[in-house]
Order: C-alpha cells, then sequence, then structure tokens
C-alpha cells in the first residue's frame, strides 16, 4: 500500500561521543573533524543528508564539540584573507561547508547512548519522520543509501534501517537485525533486533549500520526505554519494540545495503578509507597510487 506522507526533509547526526578509540588526538579534538584526506568525516556525511534533499540538519553535541560549530559556519578572516591573495579556489573550499545546509545544535549533556541523542531532537523534528546519519559510517557518494530508505519509508510507513551483510565472526560487534523477505531483493522486514549479540546467538548475519529513517513514534519508545548493554539507552531496544508491534505507527523495515561503505570509528578502517579514497581523487590519485605500488612492493621484498 502506498502512503501519503509529508516528504523527510530533517536528518539529525549524534556527534557527542568522546573518541575514546582515537587517544590522545580527541583528546581536545573532536573525532568528528578527524580528517579524511582535506575534509573532516563529520563534513562527508552531511553532504550525503544534503545529497538525499535533507537540507534541515540538527547536530547533537556535547563538551569540547565547539569545532563541530565552528566548522559549518563563516570565518570571514579566513575568507577575507584568501580573497585578498585571489586564491579562489580555497576560497571556495572553506565556503562550501558554511553554505551546505542549515545547522542547528543541541548540546546531548549527560553522555547515555545513541537512544538518548536521537530522544534530545525531539523538540527539533516534532511529529515527522526523519533521518538519523552516524558520524562514524561513511557511505560513498555512488552508492547511494539514504535516498532509498526514504523511498521505502514514504512507501511502507514506520521506521528503516540499514543493514548490511557482514562476516559471522563480526557480527557481536553490531545491533542485529532478525527479518523475513519483502517483495523487493534489496528491502526486508525486521522481526527483531538485538545489539551485539553473542557468538553464536545472532539471529543473522546482517548488521545495522549507522543509517536510520525513524518514525516520529520512536520517541514515546525512547522516552521509557531503560539502560540496556553498556548502562546506555540503545536505539535498537527501541526499534526492537516497534518492530514486533503491528499497530498504526508502522513496522521496521531494512534496506541491504551492498555499496561502498568506509568505517571511520576504527583505526584500521580509518586509514583504509583515507588510503581508498585518496587513491580515487583525480588530484592526487595518480601520484599516491604510484608512490603506494612502489612501496607495496618494497615492502613485499622485506
Amino acid at each position: 500500500m502506498t502512503h501519503a506522507r509529508t516528504r523527510i526533509s530533517k536528518a539529525v547526526i549524534p556527534a557527542a561521543g568522546l573518541g575514546t578509540r582515537f587517544l590522545p588526538a580527541t583528546k581536545a579534538t573532536p573525532k568528528e573533524m578527524l580528517p579524511v584526506v582535506d575534509k573532516p568525516a563529520i563534513q562527508y556525511v552531511v553532504e550525503e543528508a544534503v545529497a538525499a534533499n535533507l537540507s534541515d540538519v540538527l547536530m547533537i553535541t556535547g563538551r569540547n564539540k565547539r569545532p563541530l560549530e565552528d566548522h559549518f559556519d563563516r570565518n570571514y578572516e579566513l575568507e577575507s584573507a584568501l580573497t585578498a591573495k585571489g586564491d579562489e579556489a580555497r576560497l571556495a573550499r572553506v565556503q562550501e561547508s558554511s553554505d551546505l545546509a542549515t545547522m542547528h545544535y543541541v548540546r546531548q549533556g549527560d553522555p547515555r547512548g545513541l537512544g538518548h541523542a536521537v530522544l534530545c531532537a525531539e523538540p527539533h523534528v516534532g511529529d515527522q519522520p526523519f533521518a538519523v546519519l552516524l558520524g562514524d559510517d561513511l557511505i560513498d557518494p555512488r552508492d547511494p543509501l539514504l535516498g532509498r530508505m526514504i523511498e521505502v519509508q514514504e512507501r511502507h510507513g514506520g521506521s528503516v534501517v540499514a543493514l548490511m551483510e557482514v562476516d559471522p565472526s563480526q557480527i557481536h560487534l553490531y545491533g542485529c537485525a532478525a527479518i523475513v523477505p519483502t517483495g523487493d531483493d534489496d528491502v526486508v522486514r525486521v522481526t527483531d533486533l538485538v545489539e551485539k549479540p553473542a557468538l553464536g546467538e545472532a539471529p543473522s548475519a546482517y548488521a545495522v549500520i549507522g543509517r536510520y529513517v525513524l518514525d516520529p513514534s520512536v520517541f514515546a519508545v525512547l522516552s521509557k526505554t531503560q539502560p540496556g548493554r553498556g548502562g546506555e539507552i540503545q536505539l535498537t531496544d527501541a526499534l526492537r519494540e516497534l518492530a514486533q508491534e503491528d499497530g498504526p505507527d508502522g513496522p521496521v523495515h531494512g534496506v541491504i545495503f551492498t555499496g561502498r561503505r568506509y568505517d571511520t570509528g576504527d583505526r584500521g578502517d580509518y586509514l583504509r578509507a583515507i588510503v581508498r579514497l585518496a587513491c580515487e581523487r583525480d588530484d592526487l590519485g595518480p601520484d599516491f597510487r604510484s608512490w603506494l605500488r612502489t612501496y607495496v612492493s618494497e615492502e613485499m621484498q622485506d
């Protein structure tokens, strides 16, 4: 059944985490501001939201996150200096981030988990569906995911999660979905969700990755969700409750993603993401790939 629904226009980006896996680099610098080649990771995420026609972006921040706000604000002194030098190329790159979207910010306060961070967005989002993008997952723009998720939500209602098949030995690192097929190859119905299941207890090999399109009914569930794994309010627990209900708020569906995803929340994957993206750049790729081939060849001979 096709439902007539208001077009989703708001994106929420939780960015209040402490980034402990990247210490000491993140002692005074937000992990979201770590550069991926020459742009901070958070800018890739905002660009993805904008590419999906989500021009209203709310960022959930915390202490020591002021550089995030500064990055998406105007820097008149720097712009004036670049203008005086006639450096139009760099001026355009500086202005790009401040012109991307209408940015809003709210502080989470106590770091009580992803579910609590999403709950902080309720006054801004109101009673409309909205997208949530986690900053650790970068989705290659050539493999659009968020737009497809919005299509599924507008068709079926309810909430939509992004799923990716992972090696069963790694599923304990993720939220995991129990699923049943639908008429679309890349769309499934989610019947249950488990946050970081123990090895051998996962209902599938489909992991929840950091993209969600949520029905506002999730706020009422989150407001009474008790702390779960790690003593935090887990978004997975709230979505599990919605997935097991068959009420007016709609089901939970999953979009299976098979494209390119870069995990910048892990140090090794962060380095691999930089190498991959640098290799694909027209301005950096040729020279960098040549150096990389030589380096790898020499290392293999040692």
